[in-house]
């Protein structure tokens, strides 16, 4: 009777134990769950502001079409004063900001491009960006977003020492940015391929659970608030072709062809591409170029009646239903994404690179004359630009399957996607993203040089 005693007390010092261990399990998913609730909000508010910019940006082109001559240089200008000024660390997509944070050392600096308080800045910057007509998109931007809400409340959670503490910062900010673009596109799967394929390049994460679970939860709470719906209208095309693989070989031959250069283009900069002689203007003077290329995105947009301003959703949508569209649309929408890059605002490229690439599913469609499903070209374009332009090409054709709900087509675009990728290396070697995250990385390096020196003198 005496040796039970001891044996009860060990059973319920052990059973209390259990409990605690439940109980900060369920601390940590709870807090994970906050978390990633934050980061879906945040992007579904976003996309509702980024809406109302498109909405806008029709009306008032359609109302006063001679006002995007004036309203587009001067608003371009306006964005890169402010950008350059007060926010430079949101420039651009965000994909390469939050990228170079990853493979940052561990510092004080490592997270600075993706503070809380500056990343806000981009939302206004690109809603501003879109309804005075850049060509931009908020996948990208939503991905930066993500990455410094998500930390931010990691950072809060560890500080207090409620749950995370055993994260670092690196799996919070791939949690938020990957989270930030399922909930983007709606389309949760995309977002751990994107983790998986695009972030982790190159730098070592530890793929916890709880990393999987709070990209999958953003996506999932997403898909409640707005509903199981694809981004884009749900494919109707065909499936399958006589002589698929002869399709896809030309769709990722120019794709790769298209998405390389566009890729290169991006990298290199208006500077890059100019004499010798005027780099050194170009690079001084970021507010009168912007102007100069406010003109030539008007012009661009004139030519294409209003079509690659924005996003170019609508461009897609009607392309996916079977409308006739005109068949110059993909280049002219590569041209505006690009004169809008080399501005320096705050504005993606992901779904304007959708639709160049529905463009020249377009294009390809009229040169052979129409012999095959114009909705089947578009699909897998759309795949394999993106694909070329970021070197990602399980993310890309995954992400087009479920914008458009195209399941049984994901195998054509991931074999399209893998040429275009390939192809692409030849013109453009390093992938985008990566290659501008390079540049980020220096440009924190150096400001943190000069603010020592400040401090030493």
């Amino acid at each position: 009777m005496l040796n039970i005693v001891p044996k009860i007390r060990y059973l319920l010092h052990k059973k209390l134990r259990q409990t605690h261990r439940i109980s900060h399990k369920t601390i940590e998913f709870t807090c994970l769950l906050i978390g990633s609730s934050l980061v879906a909000l945040l992007s579904f508010g976003f996309a509702k502001l980024a809406d109302l910019g498109l909405e806008l940006n029709i009306y008032w082109t359609n109302k006063y079409p001679y006002a995007i001559w004036i309203i587009l240089p001067l608003g371009l200008s306006f964005l890169t004063w402010f950008t350059t000024t007060y926010t430079p660390y949101v420039a651009g997509s965000g994909i390469p900001q939050v990228i170079a944070s990853i493979n940052l050392p561990h510092s004080a600096n490592k997270t600075r491009l993706v503070s809380f308080l500056q990343t806000l800045w981009k939302i206004p910057l690109t809603f501003l960006a879109m309804l005075f007509g850049a060509s931009v998109g908020r996948e990208g931007p939503s991905v930066q977003v993500g990455a410094a809400t998500m930390l931010a409340w990691g950072n809060l959670c560890r500080k207090y020492g409620i749950a995370f503490v055993g994260l670092r910062a690196n799996e919070l900010m791939a949690t938020g940015a990957a989270g930030g673009l399922a909930a983007a596109f709606n389309a949760p799967l995309a977002g751990v391929i994107f983790a998986i394929e695009e972030l982790a390049r190159g730098v070592l994460l530890r793929w916890e659970r709880k990393v999987l679970l709070g990209v999958l939860a953003c996506g999932f709470i997403i898909i409640a608030i707005a509903g199981n719906n694809p981004y884009f209208p749900h494919y109707k095309g065909e499936t399958s072709v006589p002589y698929m693989f002869l399709w896809i070989l030309l769709c990722g031959l120019t794709c790769g062809i298209l998405g390389g250069i566009f890729a290169r283009l991006l990298t290199k900069g208006l500077a890059g591409f100019s004499p010798t002689k005027i780099r050194g203007f170009i690079r001084r003077h970021p507010i009168y170029i912007s102007f100069i290329l406010g003109l030539v995105l008007a012009l661009i947009g004139s030519c294409a009646k209003g079509q690659t301003y924005g996003t170019g959703y609508n461009v897609v949508s009607s392309a996916l239903a079977g409308e006739q569209l005109d068949a110059n649309i993909g280049i002219m929408k590569l041209l505006a994404t690009v004169v809008t890059y080399w501005t320096g605002i705050a504005g993606g490229i992901f779904t304007p690179a959708l639709t160049t690439g529905a463009g020249i599913g377009i294009q390809i469609h009229t040169l052979t004359g129409g012999i095959v499903d114009q909705r089947l070209l578009i699909l897998l374009c759309m795949a394999a630009f993106l694909s070329g332009a970021t070197q990602s090409p399980v993310t890309a054709s995954v992400v087009v399957m479920e914008m458009t709900g195209s399941q049984p087509v994901l195998f054509w675009l991931l074999i399209c996607s893998l040429f275009s990728s390939t192809t692409s290396r030849q013109f453009n070697p390093k992938p985008f993203y990566h290659f501008m995250a390079m540049r980020f990385r220096q440009l924190v390096q150096e400001n943190n040089k000069e603010e020592n020196n400040r401090s030493d003198n």
